[in-house]
């Protein structure tokens, strides 16, 4: 795609966008949290995470946008739904979900060329009680990642916010999948490590754009994947959950591109 938007790159090869970019990231992280939103409902123990794939490829193409994820590397599907001991990357399938199944739905729009990228957790049924506990955890690393976006500050600075709370909670955090530059592409530099130190890699700037995706694992944090080369999952069988924002640094902290418009992020919302 042509590039409208020429701009500078860091010494880290980390793109800078132009102040009037974050319109159309707001645009493309808005449909995709929408629908989102729009599928909640019917996470329900019976339906199959290929119904609710198609579900979500409907409403992409009523957008008049496109799915980021259908051709990309041969790829399928509208989105990726991780369920239970799925780390990521899970494949939508006619596997019916059970009471009290965890789930992660993944969704990338592409809208006028901007890219939105968002994933959360929903429950299908009875929420048990590890299961909630492995949920809140997750989303307040998540949240705490972002916290820790300002200028001047580093990767690495979010990478040790998530890291070190995680894990005084005692659980792990994923380390081989990360989040990812974005924008006018699918992924691009820096590689948004879910763990580090204080200090350590590039410097954020205004104008960068980026997800913060943690993955978290209730046992070890080791992952395998599957024959079909997609599907990632936790190598103990533990369960593992994952959220995950689009955000830009702005000139005095950090826009998230993928809020839920109707405040259903986190899935214990009164349903």
């Amino acid at each position: 795609m042509n590039d409208l938007h020429p701009a500078r790159t860091t010494k880290d090869g980390i793109r800078i966008y132009d102040p009037a970019d974050f319109a159309g990231m707001h645009a493309a992280g808005q449909l995709a949290a929408r629908i989102l939103d729009e599928v909640a409902s019917h996470v329900v123990p019976g339906v199959t995470t290929g119904a609710l794939d198609q579900m979500i490829e409907d409403k992409v193409n009523a957008a008049g946008a496109k799915s980021a994820t259908i051709g990309y590397k041969g790829y399928k599907h509208a989105s990726c739904i991780s369920v239970n001991h799925v780390v990521c990357h899970g494949i939508p399938s006619d596997k019916k979900l059970k009471d009290g199944d965890i789930l992660n739905i993944d969704v990338t729009v592409i809208v006028d060329g901007w890219f939105g990228d968002t994933s959360r957790m929903y429950v299908a049924g009875k929420l048990a009680r590890k299961a909630e506990r492995l949920i809140n955890v997750t989303h307040d690393s998540l949240m705490r990642g972002i916290a820790a976006v300002k200028p001047g500050n580093t990767f690495g600075d979010i990478g040790h916010a998530i890291q070190t709370f995680v894990e005084s909670h005692r659980m792990s955090v994923v380390t081989d999948f990360c989040g990812h530059g974005l924008g006018r592409v699918f992924h691009a530099p820096p590689n948004v490590l879910h763990y580090g130190k204080p200090g350590v890699g590039a410097v954020l700037e205004p104008g960068m754009f980026f997800t913060i995706e943690p993955m978290v694992n209730l046992g070890r944090a080791e992952t395998k994947t599957l024959a079909d080369d997609w599907t990632a999952v936790t190598r103990d069988k533990s369960l593992s959950a994952q959220f995950e924002h689009s955000v830009g640094v702005t000139e005095d902290g950090v826009e998230i591109f993928t809020l839920s418009p109707g405040d259903l992020f986190h899935p214990t919302y009164e349903r």
